[in-house]
């Protein structure tokens, strides 16, 4: 890899991806229909965005992304089990860091558009860009998936420090 921006995204893309795979393996396969709350997703469905969420880099490779037209066919991912959580998790995260092993500072500072239409609907540097919705998008859902996790009366793994359902000392 030939610059700190690409290399320093993909550390944390591999951190987050480990926190992350450790709470979908917590999922329980027999509950991905249950919802919170009506207007929530259930919990395959915020599952399944989770381990998804990767493949979003893909539509910005480009300067700029037109929603209107590229997702005309998107279906988002459902997963039908927990294997399939998980190898979708791996794959997409390894994808991912694919597209950005090769990329330098100048792509990763080149502001990036999304649009649908006419109309912008976000824009920055591609590399903070990339870094909002690959870490802290992700790590926004992974929050709601641990409460969840936590009404269903699954022990919640540890991500940033222990839960109540791990020794205080074993964050792995």
């Amino acid at each position: 890899m030939s610059d700190s921006m690409a290399r320093s995204l993909i550390a944390d893309m591999k951190q987050e991806g480990e926190l992350s795979r450790a709470v979908l393996a917590a999922v329980p396969e027999d509950r991905f229909d249950w919802q919170p709350h009506a207007k929530s997703m259930s919990l395959g469905a915020l599952a399944s965005h989770i381990a998804e969420t990767p493949t979003w880099l893909g539509s910005m490779m480009e300067d700029v992304f037109d929603f209107g037209t590229g997702m005309e066919d998107y279906k988002p991912f459902a997963a039908a089990d927990r294997d399939e959580l998980l190898a979708a998790l791996d794959e997409n995260l390894a994808g991912a860091i694919a597209l950005l092993e090769n990329k330098d500072d100048d792509f990763m500072t080149r502001v990036w558009k999304g649009v649908k239409g006419d109309k912008e609907l976000m824009a920055g540097p591609r590399g903070a860009v990339a870094r909002s919705i690959l870490v802290h998008h992700v790590a926004h859902h992974r929050g709601q998936l641990t409460v969840y996790l936590r009404l269903l009366d699954v022990a919640v793994p540890p991500t940033y420090g222990p839960t109540a359902d791990s020794p205080s000392g074993d964050w792995s």
